[in-house]
């Protein structure tokens, strides 16, 4: 299992400096990948391109920029630029957002998203592969489009699929999916069985959870939940705490010492997640830190 950290899901409002500042910071510590949230600061493609030329050896990645503000030839242009930039070392995560956003506050529709996504790939994955596309559905239609970037290999492309049809679209037509607020049973009776009965042998699983290497796990969960309750609200994350059994958002995440930590992530990593991605939570600078240290300290040997 690849460790990795999130940055821009905490509401802090980082300069782009300090942005860049942590990405260093969880190379130094050695974790496998940096994972870049897209939401109203940002934009994460570019940010990681930037980071990729500041550092040399961690994963860089989306979780995840929503695809309906942006054209697939676009997606696959500024993919392929920050795998330049970074040396190949850039996936591309990408969703479909929430209807709230796509209809209410960007004024677009959100009719039929699974069909969205299935067309988006449709032209997406073509381009990546430097292949000319030539693709007429019913939302998008594109004809003799190739892309030519020197350096711009094809990147590891995951999406944020959490229903069976989108995980279905996740299992044959790229590598897998970027997941948030899901639990370790329903990752494993529905996440990973869902890919692996679409065809997917060996997919790639991002679990993204909220982590704090803490001896006050309660008053750190008292705190994260003032900060989650949208995740509750909205409708596919919420129907992810059904299947669980949870009731509240901050009910997902891993708070504890050390063991906790350890056996939690080492758990998922049985059960088929290739990818931790923690968003280290809390308000506390010494929290973080040891908790980006403890990281380092079990990437490569879970």
């Amino acid at each position: 299992m690849r460790i990795g950290v999130m940055i821009g899901s905490d509401g802090v409002r980082d300069t782009l400096d300090a942005v860049i500042s942590k990405a260093k910071a969880a190379e130094a510590a050695g974790l496998d990948n940096v994972w870049l949230a897209n939401i109203f600061s940002f934009d994460a493609i570019s940010t990681l391109a930037l980071i990729g030329r500041e550092t040399s050896r961690i994963g860089l990645g989306t979780a995840v920029t929503p695809t309906y503000p942006r054209h697939p030839t676009a997606m696959a242009q500024q993919a392929m630029t920050a795998a330049a930039a970074s040396a190949g070392r850039f996936t591309l995560g990408i969703g479909l957002s929430h209807q709230v956003v796509i209809e209410n506050m960007f004024g677009l529709s959100y009719d039929k998203p699974a069909r969205h996504m299935r067309e988006y790939l449709s032209v997406l994955m073509p381009l990546l592969r430097g292949e000319t596309v030539a693709f007429n559905g019913e939302v998008y239609r594109v004809n003799g489009v190739t892309l030519d970037i020197p350096g711009g290999t094809s990147p590891s492309v995951v999406i944020a699929a959490l229903g069976p049809v989108m995980l279905r679209l996740a299992a044959q037509m790229c590598d897998g999916t970027n997941t948030w607020m899901v639990g370790p049973k329903t990752m494993e009776n529905h996440i990973v069985r869902s890919l692996r009965v679409a065809g997917s042998d060996n997919p790639r699983v991002v679990g993204g959870f909220p982590v704090l290497l803490t001896d006050k796990p309660d008053a750190a969960r008292a705190e994260l939940g003032r900060s989650l309750t949208i995740y509750g609200q909205l409708p596919s994350y919420r129907a992810m705490l059904d299947r669980e059994g949870l009731a509240n958002p901050e009910d997902v995440a891993i708070l504890g010492d050390e063991n906790l930590l350890r056996g939690e992530i080492r758990r998922l990593a049985e059960i088929g997640v290739t990818d931790f991605n923690a968003a280290v939570v809390g308000s506390d600078p010494e929290a973080y830190a040891r908790t980006l240290a403890f990281l380092g300290d079990i990437a490569g040997s879970v």
